[in-house]
């Protein structure tokens, strides 16, 4: 019973530090990740409710340390992140008792869970790529100039908090990726760095609220969330040094791929109707998986067409991929006549 304890602490240890290093290159969130890596390796007996209790617990740890590396630097906007704040916390800790009054018993929790969780993986996904397409959209607008302080829109920022306070309450997803992106849409002025750090900020109290109100409901296994912590705090640190020497648009397009298959695999495995079946089967992940990696290219060639763009060429996925670089190009875009048409710098 030891051995297999031991091993089991050390297969959740390494999911956290690989999670966590992923987590340090890209900024991407953990839970969207860590959440069903843990479900599928059967963690907890591959019970949602078990796992994302450990995952909010660790990320409580691992997002203090990174917001209090920003807070120090004074990147964060802080009264931006107090008006998400006073949306999200209050969500993020009403959302589990919602749903866990709403289910009857143990097993419809669990379906009602994967199935959340799998709704909100693919729609994290599809924030990866409308965060490319906001910036293509602004660079061939002549971008916008990094802005520390804009005006604070409280109601729509106090909406944008309660969608993702109940999003993490109820599936850890969605810190580090719907509400970053929902601040660039909002604030498309705000720098890079900025965002990042208010972000930040904000996702301390929310995962701290969500993680409360799942252990009071759940409990929490320490047996889960002590390796969990020990393996992503490192991870994350590592991830964070490395980060500008390694390629992150090709990881993050892989970390879309991988979020899209783990997104269909739990709707599969908790019996979504249009799939018909009540556990993973791989083939059609796989399919899945070859089906985005083809059409990604395509579809976004389609997109650069929209914009009076070539099918191909700058500004690249690479270029787009980085927060700020809309803004770094500010002083518009370098018009050209050739073809009949503007063209996008090359950088």
């Amino acid at each position: 019973m030891n051995d297999i304890l031991t091993l089991t602490a050390l297969s959740i240890a390494a999911a956290g530090f690989f999670v966590g290093i992923v987590v340090g290159l890209t900024g991407m969130g953990g839970g969207a990740l860590m959440t069903p890596a843990l479900i599928f390796l059967g963690v907890g007996g591959g019970e949602a409710a078990t796992v994302v209790t450990a995952d909010l617990t660790a990320a409580a740890v691992y997002k203090t340390g990174g917001a209090a590396v920003h807070a120090r630097e004074g990147s964060p906007n802080f009264k931006l992140a107090m008006w998400l704040i006073l949306g999200s916390v209050p969500m993020a800790f009403i959302g589990p008792y919602a749903v866990d009054a709403l289910t009857d018993d143990p097993e419809e929790l669990d379906n009602v869970l994967k199935l959340s969780i799998g709704f909100a993986l693919l729609f994290a996904a599809a924030t990866y790529a409308l965060r490319l397409y906001i910036n293509l959209r602004r660079v061939r607008a002549g971008g916008h100039g990094g802005d520390p302080n804009p005006r604070i829109r409280p109601v729509p920022t106090l909406l944008v908090g309660m969608l993702g306070g109940a999003l993490v309450g109820i599936t850890s997803v969605g810190s580090g990726s719907v509400i970053m992106i929902a601040l660039l849409m909002l604030y498309p002025g705000l720098s890079a760095v900025k965002l990042v750090g208010t972000d930040l900020v904000q996702a301390v109290p929310l995962v701290l609220s969500a993680a409360i109100a799942n252990i009071t409901i759940h409990g929490l296994d320490w047996g889960i969330a002590i390796p969990l912590i020990l393996g992503s705090v490192p991870g994350t640190l590592l991830g964070s040094r490395i980060a500008p020497r390694v390629p992150q648009s090709y990881i993050r397009r892989g970390i879309v791929v991988v979020l899209t298959m783990s997104g269909v695999a739990l709707l599969d495995k908790a019996g979504w109707a249009p799939l018909g079946r009540e556990e993973t089967h791989p083939v059609l992940i796989a399919v899945v998986g070859l089906v985005v990696l083809a059409l990604l290219p395509i579809v976004w060639g389609f997109l650069r067409k929209e914009q009076g763009l070539p099918f191909m060429g700058a500004p690249t996925v690479s270029e787009l991929d980085t927060w700020n670089y809309a803004g770094a190009r500010s002083t518009g875009a370098v018009r050209s006549k050739e073809n009949g048409g503007d063209r996008a710098p090359r950088a």
